[in-house]
């Protein structure tokens, strides 16, 4: 038993380095279009609100199902792309990874996440989002493991490149179930919700 508890705790880590591997994959044939770009790459204009104590609040929403762009999940038949074997050793429980497309309030395509997660009792327990933006960067969010009692789970930005970097603060995510959409294929959405501040308004707080 200990020694397959300890393999576990090699196992996971190693498996969620080479999802991330392949993300950062993708993240990186993007940065090759951003610095070596066959066409000039659009920035789309950042829906960013300004918050009364300071800092930025910005809303990102995934339509589901159609912004998924694959699933994995232990012992799933639904996973995305359709047929792909998923691995079933004990060693990884009930270890999940998605990825999505990700867009602003005004239902545009911005960029991609990926979401891991595994809770499997006697394992290292996460839930982790790296959500890349081509024309400004990316951030990798930790959440918390339980939701509230509203529904919603709260995380801290734990990272950032570019635009992110320097920022600090708070994601929010959230599944909406009735929506708004004259697209039949969206069954709901989930928002994520960052309020972020930069090194100098922190300062300027606590300053006050």
């Amino acid at each position: 038993m200990q020694g397959n508890l300890s393999l576990s705790y090699k196992v996971i880590p190693l498996f969620r380095t080479f999802l991330i591997g392949i993300f950062l994959g993708l993240l990186g044939a993007g940065a090759l279009i951003y610095f070596a770009p066959a066409v000039d790459l659009h920035r789309q204009t950042s829906l960013i609100s300004v918050q009364p104590n300071g800092g930025n609040a910005e809303t990102f929403r995934i339509n589901l199902p159609r912004d998924r762009i694959l699933v994995g999940l232990p012992g799933s038949d639904n996973t995305i792309p359709a047929g792909m074997s998923w691995p079933t050793a004990d060693e990884l429980g009930n270890f999940q990874a998605e990825m999505f497309k990700v867009r602003d309030r005004n239902d545009v395509v911005i960029g991609v996440a990926s979401r891991l997660a595994s809770a499997a009792e006697g394992q290292e327990s996460f839930i982790e989002w790296t959500l890349h933006f081509p024309a400004r960067g990316t951030m990798y969010v930790q959440m918390d493991l339980s939701p509230s009692a509203d529904g919603y789970r709260d995380g801290v930005l734990l990272t950032g490149t570019r635009d992110f970097e320097s920022l600090s603060g708070s994601v929010r995510e959230q599944f909406v179930a009735e929506v708004e959409d004259d697209d039949y294929d969206t069954q709901g959405r989930i928002e994520l919700m960052t309020a972020l501040v930069s090194p100098l308004e922190e300062l300027t707080d606590g300053a006050e």
